[in-house]
């Protein structure tokens, strides 16, 4: 997870649905925040940072402000009850049935089956 903050050289909201647009169709894209007073752009999620000033180049002027990990939250986590159904589905997804491959059939042709046949001369 990167975090990459950008800055950008906007002067309307046209120009920004089209670098909302472009920016939003990048994959890996976790969420995009715009700060219009600063002029800011912060995208997080696993995604090149040369990748996406690259396609933003195109409609606006473009800076690398910052680029970091992003900063997750840390999350409780309960303590998980086992189900008897759970170990059976487990054991059962670990042998999944194998099944023997179909056999490969080899068909030959012979243009002369049967060398002394009748000849017509």
């Amino acid at each position: 997870m990167k975090k990459v903050v950008l800055k950008l050289e906007l002067y309307d909201e046209k120009c920004k649905k089209k670098v909302m647009r472009a920016v939003s169709g990048l994959e890996g894209l976790d969420s995009i925040s715009m700060d219009m007073k600063d002029k800011k752009l912060t995208a997080t999620g696993d995604i090149d940072p040369v990748h996406l000033v690259g396609r933003l180049r195109k409609l606006c002027r473009t800076e690398i402000v910052s680029v970091g990990p992003a900063k997750e939250e840390k999350k409780k986590e309960e303590p998980k009850k086992k189900d008897p159904k759970d170990e059976m589905l487990e054991l059962m997804k670990s042998y999944p049935a194998l099944y023997p491959p179909m056999p490969a059939y080899y068909y030959v042709r012979s243009s002369e089956e049967d060398p002394n046949a009748c000849v017509i001369c």
